[in-house]
């Protein structure tokens, strides 16, 4: 059974950072897709590698022998408040998939900056 167990949302002041980890279970990270995305309050959902706001200030990294995906978050503004989410598809790919591709999703975790 494939799970995904996001971690490390909180509140923080803006200015501030946070690190939120992505655990995969039931299949290796390092042979499958997973990505992060968030949903905003009233907003859709979108990928965190897809705005230009959050270049420079988010980086994705992962421990494969963790089987963990991280996101840090720097320079975090009240635009960023949103709960954070972690996907997988089965497979890795070369082209970027769309977001109704991902076939297994985490709980997600609530960021807020306080502004």
């Amino acid at each position: 059974q494939v799970r995904l167990v996001e971690t490390g949302g909180g509140l923080v002041e803006r200015g501030g950072s946070l690190r939120l980890s992505c655990e995969v279970f039931g299949i290796s990270l390092r042979y499958n897709t997973v990505d992060w995305f968030r949903q905003a309050p009233g907003k859709e959902r979108e990928g965190i590698s897809s705005v230009d706001s959050m270049k420079g200030r988010f980086t994705i990294s992962r421990d494969n022998a963790k089987n963990t995906m991280y996101l840090q978050m720097n320079s975090l503004t009240a635009e960023d408040t949103a709960v954070y989410y972690c996907a997988a598809r089965l497979g890795t790919y070369s082209t970027k998939l769309k977001e109704n591709e991902y076939q297994f999703w985490g709980q997600g975790t609530q960021v807020t900056v306080s502004s």
